[in-house]
């Protein structure tokens, strides 16, 4: 029976500080760059279709995003047979990624269409 080498290029202690690391700088993003318009869209608030949707979507995509990095985020260093490490680890991450980047992109345009300064 061989061996095979393992594909992991850090040790478990790394790949768990990266990982949180990079969880936390993209939780942080979102608010350092557009904390003035997700002020100007919260100082607005009222509860009508139309303003729930064209300014609290993207905030919903992003938030969403990261929830789905969680689970991902977990089981960073843990064996697949662990409990804590989910079965669709990929499909986790993959959605997080897609919802992540597609309520960047909406802020974004929130930001422009709302002509607030971003910083």
């Amino acid at each position: 029976m061989t061996t095979r080498p393992s594909k992991q290029l850090l040790s478990p202690r790394s790949a768990l500080l990266v990982g949180y690391s990079g969880f936390l700088l993209a939780t942080a993003l979102p608010l350092v760059l557009w904390h003035r318009v997700i002020a100007a869209v919260a100082s607005d608030f009222r509860l009508e279709l139309d303003y729930l949707v064209t300014g609290w979507t993207a905030w919903g995509l992003i938030a969403l995003g990261l929830l789905f990095f969680v689970p991902v985020v977990v089981s960073i260093g843990r064996r697949p047979q662990s409990r804590l490490y989910p079965r669709s680890r990929n499909a986790y991450a993959g959605w997080g990624v897609s919802l992540y980047t597609l309520g960047l992109a909406l802020a974004s345009q929130v930001a422009a269409v709302a002509g607030v300064a971003s910083s």
